[in-house]
């Protein structure tokens, strides 16, 4: 099974991250490689579900976490068996795919119960005791599925009943007592070509005369046969044969262990693991929301790779990734942020240019490996690079980032200056939205010197909405701070149309005195000219750190 690629930008995603994502994800299945899908760890900010709905790209998949669950080990779909096929077929099926648990479903291919050689061994014991007179629910057409026999006459083949097995064995005298003494609608009447047990069987009304080792039915019987609508099959085999696989015409249901209870797909690989070690058949089937069976998750299944590996775009800290992407391979990393602690068991596909935005490094890929950009492709692009740079005025743009926009601009025939203002327009949402969801909306998280730390940052038109609301986004960043340990916790607030910031920030009183910006109110702090996070903001307080540490 090939696994799923998902490319994926960094928790609390900002439009560059989401933008960069979809795109590359694109490029990759226009390279080739078909199982790449655009993911998202986060909600998508105001601004970015502005871009995606104006240019009617579809937002990337939301993946909240990707802590080890049963879907991302799951192996090849299995063999499934309907509620009503024979045992001998269900049997020959586990046999013939060497599966020793089958999951047996219904007509919707819902989970029922499950088939195993533990509770098939148990269950048919119960229907060959010696000392008990065998029911076994089966049907005409089952009857004669399982046996290949020849039919003669077949009256109601998909009825099902509770058969009574007779076997001729005995003079015609004593048989006829052990017949009367049936209830002869349910019998099945198996004997070789005896004549007159057969005629006796056909004149009572048996439900099914079943003559073996091909013996031939005379033509006077199967006309009364007929006219009594006694269904009459022939068996190639002998009657000692044709006896054992009548028992196997029942269906697989009633053999079937249900007390294995199924898993969903996204159970967690603990509990997984625990149901498979509490089942007898150490397999138990996975559903998904309506209860179909989409696979068996067996011993080996906890062993096996994970079908899931991973792109990361704008980011190449694993404390910035989605939750869990330390258990999968990642395959690539493209960003143009500074190196964190980031370490792989093999070698990866590597990427990191210093230019105002991951957008601008993917759309040059597309130019590299002569690939159209389609025009909704191509526009969010644009969108990406104008967010990451503050429409290319931020203290990152580089000469690339200016050329690729232009050279989107003219795919897209998009005015830069014009769609700059309609990309920024939309920050204005973001003032009155709730002080958690400020915070955490484009929230990074950092290691210097043996601390953590995050800074979050949003881009508005009139800061000052937030300035009044200073008292909430401190005691947010207060709460925030303490439920993650963090040295300290701030926001960064960019004006985008005064091209200034300002600063909350709470943390460690040592590194709040070391802040020698204007203070606006306490751990409020006017960043004149300061728009880039990663390279104006975050070097400066992360050689405040060590100075801290070292005073």
């Amino acid at each position: 099974m090939n696994p799923t690629v998902y490319v994926l930008g960094h928790k609390n995603p900002d439009t560059d991250s989401v933008v960069a994502a979809t795109a590359y994800a694109h490029l990759k299945r226009e390279l080739g490689q078909a199982n790449c899908v655009a993911a998202r760890a986060g909600k998508m900010n105001p601004q970015a579900e502005y871009i995606f709905e104006r240019f009617k790209v579809p937002f990337p998949i939301f993946l909240p976490d990707l802590l080890p669950k049963v879907e991302y080990y799951l192996g090849s779909a299995p063999q499934l068996v309907d509620r009503g096929t024979p045992l001998w077929d269900a049997l020959s099926l586990m046999n013939s795919g060497n599966q020793k648990a089958l999951p047996i479903v219904d007509s919707d291919g819902r989970y029922r119960a499950m088939l195993h050689y533990s509770s098939f061994a148990q269950n048919i014991l119960k229907k060959i005791n010696p000392h008990k007179k065998a029911i076994i629910p089966t049907s005409v057409g089952r009857l004669m599925a399982t046996i290949k026999a020849q039919p003669v006459n077949v009256f109601n083949p998909e009825d099902q009943f509770k058969a009574r097995i007779l076997v001729a064995a005995l003079e015609l005298d004593t048989f006829k007592q052990h017949l009367n003494a049936e209830d002869a609608s349910n019998a099945i009447v198996i004997v070789g070509d005896r004549v007159d047990v057969q005629r006796y069987a056909i004149e009572s009304k048996v439900r099914l005369l079943l003559i073996t080792n091909g013996a031939l039915l005379d033509k006077e019987l199967k006309a009364l046969a007929e006219k009594n609508k006694v269904s009459v099959m022939v068996s190639p085999y002998d009657t000692s044969s044709t006896s054992l696989l009548v028992i196997y015409s029942t269906p697989v249901e009633t053999m079937g262990d249900t007390s294995i209870r199924s898993i969903p797909l996204h159970e967690s690989m603990k509990k997984a693991r625990e149901a498979v070690n509490a089942s007898p058949s150490r397999s138990v089937p996975v559903v998904d929301e309506d209860g179909r069976v989409v696979g068996l998750f067996t011993e080996s299944d906890l062993i096996r790779e994970p079908n899931v590996s991973l792109i990361l775009v704008d980011h190449n800290e694993l404390s910035q990734a989605v939750d869990g992407a330390e258990h999968y391979r990642i395959q690539e990393v493209i960003d143009h942020h500074r190196l964190g602690s980031f370490a792989t068991r093999y070698p990866i596909t590597f990427i990191n240019r210093v230019v105002g935005s991951t957008s601008t490094i993917i759309a040059d890929m597309y130019r590299e490996a002569k690939i159209p950009i389609p025009r909704p492709i191509s526009s969010i692009l644009l969108a990406g690079i104008l967010s990451d740079t503050l429409v290319l005025k931020s203290a990152t743009t580089t000469t690339l980032d200016m050329d690729i926009a232009e050279y989107l601009a003219n795919i897209s025939d998009l005015e830069i200056e014009e769609f700059g203002r309609d990309i920024m327009g939309s920050a204005s949402l973001i003032s009155r939205k709730p002080v958690d969801e400020i915070v955490n909306m484009d929230m990074k998280q950092y290691n210097a010197a043996g601390k953590d730390f995050s800074i979050s940052q949003v881009e508005v038109d009139a800061p000052e909405e937030l300035v009044e609301r200073s008292a909430e986004l401190l005691q947010c960043l207060e709460q925030h701070r303490k439920a993650k340990g963090l040295y300290f916790s701030a926001l960064m607030v960019t004006d985008i149309t005064e091209l200034t910031s300002i600063l909350f920030f709470q943390g460690d009183k040592e590194m709040l005195s070391l802040l020698r910006y204007p203070r606006l109110e306490p751990c409020v702090f006017e960043l004149k000219d300061v728009l880039s996070r990663k390279k104006q903001l975050a070097p400066v307080l992360i050689e405040l750190i060590e100075k801290a540490i070292e005073g």
